[in-house]
């Protein structure tokens, strides 16, 4: 059927298309099915997928290599550098006024207490001498005159007071110039070393001028200086070990200890005494002293174990007895070259030796004896291997040898 349009034109009708019906069926069926799909979840319920789950594995066990350390009783030491200084030392002075006549000994001997080291001319002092005892003598008899005038009643006792005021001061006169006759020979003070000897044949000296210098090193004095923090462990009556830059070594007490510290550097003076009888250590030079202070347990480990914790304090891991991390916060208490003295650990630890950056507090690991690695044992302890602070000051320790690592 053909509908006519107003503007004379006519509409197609394709009723008899069998293509239009059948599109029609098709988009009906999709829409159906997808509607039934939609709906199935409502009519018939998934079954619990719940049942045929697999069970949950836990994850592998880290592997970690562990070694054992067990701790030492090792010596706590101050360690600290000084100066030997000779027990005594002093500048020889002429005690008179005159030409040297005479000299005993050269620079560089060692004199013995009083020993004559040099003369003066004593021809001035002789002649004082004799001046004076005439002076006594005349003296000595004025005051006799008197004294027996006195007694006739002829003299008063005024002029006996004076007389014997004047017999008085000569016989100071006397006295003097037999001091002066006696001090013309210039002798070492005590025993020592005749260090310098700045005098000749000729030579005028004047009273209090300096004509030598004598050294006594038979005893040697160390003097060090201790920080603040450090006062506490040094008493008087400790022993020292000295190890002189000459390579000599000996021992001694600390004998002095300063109770007022240095405005500047705020340390405290100590000394210690060491016996040179043979004096074959030269004073002034330099020496390492080592003084016990006490006594503590720690391990020694290669610094490579060390790792930081959460809150980045320096520790070591080791794995307990159910194979769980543990983090333990330690101390280095002493470091040197072949590895360091910690402090913090149990006498008995199971160091995480490899692995220690993979694991964390708490975990459980697989531990394995570590066979790539020796056990760590201190190399043996020289100077140079100490690492000295502020003033040359630390506080190390080292090896107790009846210990056993």
């Amino acid at each position: 059927m053909k509908d006519t349009l107003p503007t004379g034109r006519t509409a197609l009708v394709f009723e008899s298309d069998s293509g239009s019906t059948r599109s029609r069926w098709v988009a009906g069926g999709l829409a159906i099915a997808i509607v039934a799909w939609m709906g199935s979840g409502f009519i018939f319920p998934s079954t619990d997928t719940t049942q045929n789950a697999q069970p949950v594995v836990a994850p592998r066990a880290v592997t970690v290599a562990v070694q054992r350390s067990i701790a030492e009783t090792v010596e706590q030491v101050f360690v600290a550098e000084g100066q030997a200084l000779p027990d005594r030392d002093t500048m020889i002075r002429a005690e008179i006024s005159g030409e040297i006549s005479e000299v005993l000994v050269d620079k560089g001997v060692d004199l013995e207490a009083g020993q004559i080291i040099a003369r003066f001319d004593t021809a001035s002092q002789i002649s004082d001498l004799a001046r004076a005892q005439g002076e006594f003598a005349r003296a000595q008899r004025e005051s006799d005159t008197a004294a027996a005038l006195l007694e006739r009643g002829v003299a008063t006792a005024d002029r006996v007071a004076q007389a014997s005021a004047t017999l008085a001061a000569a016989q100071s006169g006397v006295t003097l110039a037999q001091e002066a006759i006696g001090n013309s020979e210039i002798r070492a003070p005590f025993a020592g070393r005749l260090e310098s000897l700045d005098i000749d044949v000729g030579e005028y000296v004047s009273t209090g001028d300096s004509v030598g210098r004598i050294v006594d090193n038979r005893s040697l004095t160390i003097r060090i200086q201790i920080p603040q923090q450090s006062l506490r462990d040094i008493q008087v009556g400790q022993k020292a070990d000295v190890a002189f830059i000459t390579g000599a070594i000996g021992s001694g007490l600390v004998d002095f200890v300063g109770s007022s510290a240095d405005a500047a550097t705020r340390t405290f003076i100590a000394e210690i005494e060491v016996s040179n009888a043979d004096g074959s250590i030269p004073a002034g030079i330099s020496a390492q002293l080592r003084i016990i202070t006490g006594e503590l347990t720690a391990h020694f480990i290669s610094p490579a174990i060390l790792s930081l914790g959460t809150d980045g304090a320096l520790g070591i891991k080791t794995v307990d007895s159910d194979n769980r991390v543990v983090f333990h916060k330690v101390g280095i208490v002493r470091a040197q070259t072949d590895g360091i003295w910690v402090s913090g650990l149990p006498d008995d630890a199971q160091i995480i030796s490899i692995g220690q950056g993979f694991v964390n507090d708490g975990e459980i690991v697989d531990p394995q004896p570590d066979t790539t690695a020796e056990p760590a044992s201190p190399a043996p302890e020289t100077a140079s291997q100490v690492k000295n602070g502020a003033n040359g000051q630390i506080i190390e320790t080292k090896p107790n040898e009846e210990s056993n690592q």
